[in-house]
């Protein structure tokens, strides 16, 4: 036996169907790709807009412990 056996070339088979298949598959997959892409980055600007100039440092008073080690 070799080593693709009929089963082997049926679910390759199936598989290109379902990408090359139809009326654009598989960019239709790729713009859905791309706009997910896009969202998340889009997210992502949005969070960095809430923090603020901060950049994620928390504002709450700082101990006198922490002032000393933040002079040294």
């Amino acid at each position: 036996m070799g080593a693709m056996s009929i089963w082997h070339w049926a679910i390759l088979a199936v598989v290109a169907l379902l990408l090359f298949g139809g009326r654009g598959k598989l960019s239709s997959i790729m713009g859905d790709a791309a706009k997910g892409i896009k969202a998340f980055r889009e997210g992502l600007k949005d969070e960095d807009k809430k923090d603020g100039p901060s950049g994620g440092v928390s504002s709450l008073p700082r101990t006198d412990a922490e002032k000393e080690d933040l002079k040294n």
